[in-house]
């Protein structure tokens, strides 16, 4: 089956989008846009890899409202609290230990299929990059669109 799949593959199509955050805690939702690359792409059937080139962010599909993005920020500050004792922090003391270990939990990339050109999300779901520095950063995302 696999080896069906992957014969069905015929082409790649690779993109970059730029991000801004404002540091610690922001969340921005990415979903239009990559939607947007989507729809002006090539492809009308595939999926769309997702990569962000960082080690302090991370990617994750969530429902878009205020309560569960509080909550998410909450769990993460008990899952890998800002006060804790990191040994990133006694060799960098740049104040991100934290950072790094919040992004390995949540993960930098994301595989989504689409159809007709649109993104086979659920209701709720969206694409969301969460920014775990303690500082302002411009992130890269790295998509390639498998049809």
């Amino acid at each position: 089956m696999l080896r069906s799949i992957l014969s069905n593959i015929r082409m790649i199509e690779g993109r970059k989008l730029e991000f801004s955050t404002k540091g610690e805690n922001d969340i921005l939702n990415i979903t239009e846009q990559v939607q947007n690359i989507i729809e002006q792409s090539d492809a009308q059937d595939g999926f769309v890899t997702l990569f962000l080139q960082s080690t302090t962010s991370g990617l994750l599909i969530i429902e878009w409202e205020q309560g569960i993005l509080n909550d998410f920020r909450n769990a993460m500050e008990r899952l890998a609290p800002k006060s804790g004792i990191y040994e990133h922090e006694r060799a960098w003391h740049d104040g991100n230990g934290h950072s790094h270990i919040r992004s390995s939990i949540v993960g930098a990339n994301l595989s989504i299929p689409f159809a007709k050109k649109k993104l086979l999300l659920g209701k709720w779901q969206q694409i969301v990059l969460a920014e775990f520095d303690v500082r302002p950063r411009s992130r890269t995302l790295v998509m390639q669109i498998h049809a």
